[in-house]
């Protein structure tokens, strides 16, 4: 545990250091809350709650996305990158320091939209919602880490970079991000609970307000969670292999 908490501090000086690599995980959330949440819902009480934490399961997905897909990339291209898995402790240490810094930069990445959804709304949350919210956010943040990994093991920086950004606003749309609980297009309510993002914001959502997961988008989240953990999993013995062959 102690070289994991080292591998994370590493993690999060390095990207710190970068304040941009912060700034744009926190980007499209926050204009996304400043252009549609406030003026559209921003006076319904109910509505903002729902909107905010759309917002944030974006938030959490773009954060995770680009963390790992792009991260794990520009890693692999370093020289540095095989001597470490040649250490005595391993490659473990090193992989759970990056989650555990991947979650902290994707809480970090959360404090615009709440704050925006806090002074510029009528969002309303008691303390005991706020913080089953908090753990909410962690059990979404796997499929979307897993999603990232299995894009930054499988594809150089280049073209992880482009995977990256071409996926992460269609499943904000196809997953009904951007529209209020059952509001969205017709096409939209069809698809969505077939992609992870709408199980996520669901749970969200239920987590926040009174509000009904249905049982397709949770089972296939379950399922989107096995698939992209089969495939980070293959990802990463191909790279493993590829490096040591």
């Amino acid at each position: 545990m102690q070289l994991a908490l080292v591998h994370a501090r590493y993690q999060l000086l390095e990207i710190i250091r970068i304040p941009v690599a912060v700034f744009g995980s926190a980007f499209f959330p926050a204009a996304a809350m400043i252009f549609f949440v406030v003026p559209f819902a921003g006076e319904d009480a109910v509505g903002a709650t729902y909107a905010t934490a759309s917002m944030v399961t974006f938030s959490v997905m773009s954060a995770n996305i680009f963390q790992y897909g792009v991260g794990v990339a520009e890693d692999r291209d370093q020289p540095w990158n095989p001597y470490t898995r040649t250490l005595p402790a391993g490659s473990a240490p090193r992989f759970a320091g990056r989650v555990l810094a991947g979650l902290v930069l994707t809480y970090l990445s959360l404090i615009p939209v709440v704050v925006i959804g806090a002074t510029l709304t009528a969002a309303q949350l008691t303390p005991a919602a706020f913080l089953l919210a908090l753990g909410t956010v962690a059990v979404i943040s796997v499929p979307f880490t897993l999603m990232g990994l299995a894009i930054g093991y499988s594809l150089p920086s280049k073209a992880a970079i482009v995977v990256a950004q071409v996926l992460f606003l269609p499943l904000a749309f196809g997953g009904g991000l951007l529209s209020a609980p059952g509001e969205a297009p017709g096409f939209i309510e069809t698809i969505a609970p077939y992609l992870p993002t709408r199980g996520a914001a669901e749970l969200m959502w239920a987590a926040v307000g009174d509000y009904r997961v249905e049982p397709l988008a949770l089972i296939m989240l379950g399922v989107w969670v096995v698939l992209l953990a089969a495939l980070a999993g293959w990802a990463y013995r191909r790279d493993e292999g590829r490096r040591f062959s």
